[in-house]
């Protein structure tokens, strides 16, 4: 911390204000107390609906404890970033079975670096004011409870489909964390919740994930099983997937706080290379090479050919059986893994069902 403190209420305006300048929608200040949600995550990894995400469960408290995470820690500056790209109409693209469904944060350029960098901005410009502080900056890349801290720091509360909400913005944002080493005054966090009777997001998960209000079974997770999960997608899940191939955004599309999210003003956020309105059998048939070339800056790099490969087989069992559909899985037939192989075989299995 620098030797004499700046007037810290003014720098935290001051702060905000940076954000906002930045292209950060909002921007609050929280303490280093997280209370009754590090009780939530410890029930959450008891009850193993981590699945294999093993990350969650590896740094013990530092993951609730921001000073623990990083000493001298005394409050966290949280920023929303929107990224909803304009009308990507994804009710309609849920609703056409041939056409492959991203989740509409993946569509554009990967958040992290672009995020990162406007995060990092925001601390040179603090040390350009004050001097010398102790930070670090996050963009989902440490173990830190960002939807927590968000809501210590007034940008919304959690709601019953575990995702942060904002009765001005709904829940289509990113979030990043600045730990900071100065006493800033807190923001009063968000204590109460609007989410009243609702349960839409409960009642229409494709994959009935959600155990109970605010408990997501994550191994029935599209974004998931889609994303996270490295073997095979359980076969008494692949029906409910439908044409959805890297996330899910169906607790967002039906929550009546997303009526208020605000486009995003950020071209990198924008679709690339027609994945808004692509045909699943043309994505399949991509090789190794264009999709390494198409997805290069992309959060879809995240799953790998392979496991890309192996969504799309699952869509296109979905699908009804049109000649493009059953050619190109035919065209997979012999791929060299096994996991795209036992997919495709269920997807043709399904077509050839559907075509007695």
């Amino acid at each position: 911390m620098s030797a004499s403190l700046p007037d810290l209420p003014l720098l935290a305006q001051s702060i905000k204000d940076w954000g906002h300048a930045l292209g950060f929608a909002h921007v609050g200040i929280a303490d280093v107390e997280l209370g009754e949600h590090e009780q939530h995550l410890q029930r959450w990894l008891d009850a193993g609906h981590h699945g294999e995400m093993d990350y969650m469960a590896a740094h013990g408290t530092k993951r609730s404890r921001p000073a623990e995470l990083i000493p001298g820690t005394l409050r966290v500056v949280s920023l929303r970033m929107d990224y909803l790209p304009g009308d990507t109409r994804m009710a309609q693209r849920l609703a056409q079975p041939e056409k492959a469904y991203v989740s509409r944060y993946a569509l554009g350029r990967d958040y992290h670096k672009l995020v990162r960098k406007r995060v990092q901005h925001l601390a040179d410009r603090i040390q350009e004011a004050i001097g010398p502080f102790g930070y670090r900056a996050f963009v989902d890349s440490a173990p830190v409870l960002e939807k927590a801290i968000a809501q210590q720091a007034g940008l919304g509360w959690i709601g019953k489909n575990t995702l942060l909400l904002n009765r001005k913005a709904g829940s289509y944002f990113f979030l990043a964390e600045l730990f900071v080493d100065l006493p800033l005054p807190a923001d009063e966090a968000q204590t109460s919740e609007h989410c009243g009777r609702c349960q839409a997001c409960l009642d229409l998960c494709p994959t009935s994930a959600f155990v109970g209000p605010y408990q997501l079974d994550a191994r029935r997770c599209i974004s998931y099983l889609t994303i996270e999960l490295r073997d095979a997608i359980p076969v008494e899940l692949r029906p409910l997937i439908g044409n959805r191939v890297f996330g899910c955004d169906d607790c967002q599309i039906v929550c009546p706080w997303n009526r208020f999210a605000k486009s995003t003003g950020e071209d990198d956020f924008k679709p690339r290379h027609g994945l808004d309105n692509a045909e699943l059998a043309a994505l399949f048939l991509w090789d190794e090479k264009t999709f390494l070339s198409r997805t290069e800056g992309s959060p879809l790099r995240r799953a790998g050919y392979e496991r890309w490969l192996r969504n799309l087989a699952v869509g296109l069992g979905n699908a009804p059986s049109t000649i493009a559909v059953i050619e190109a899985l035919k065209a997979r037939r012999e791929h060299p893994s096994a996991l795209v192989r036992e997919h495709v075989q269920w997807a043709l299995a399904r077509h050839q069902v559907a075509l007695e």
